[in-house]
């Protein structure tokens, strides 16, 4: 969780363009191995947490009106696991 979270976060306040963050931009952001990240990336397109564009030949993520529900859920069940304590 604190992956898709890191991954969202990036694709909602972090992007370099206005196309979206490119898989190694979000690699580096989220510290994970490209095959790893590929199949999260997938699944949060396919669940449309994330939009998915081509821009010059590369694919780009950026994070859909979804996304930013599921994320503002996230961290609003992170602030109250932390409030007891728990690391999530």
């Amino acid at each position: 969780m604190k992956i898709i979270g890191d991954i969202l976060t990036t694709a909602r306040d972090d992007l370099p363009d206005e196309h979206g963050a490119s898989i190694t931009y979000l690699i580096r952001k989220a510290n994970i191995s490209h095959g790893r990240i590929s199949k999260i990336l997938n699944t949060l397109v396919s669940q449309g947490l994330l939009e998915q564009t081509n821009s010059d030949g590369a694919c780009k993520y950026k994070i859909s009106n979804v996304g930013r529900e599921f994320l503002q859920a996230y961290n609003t069940f992170n602030r109250f696991a932390d409030s007891f304590g728990l690391t999530i």
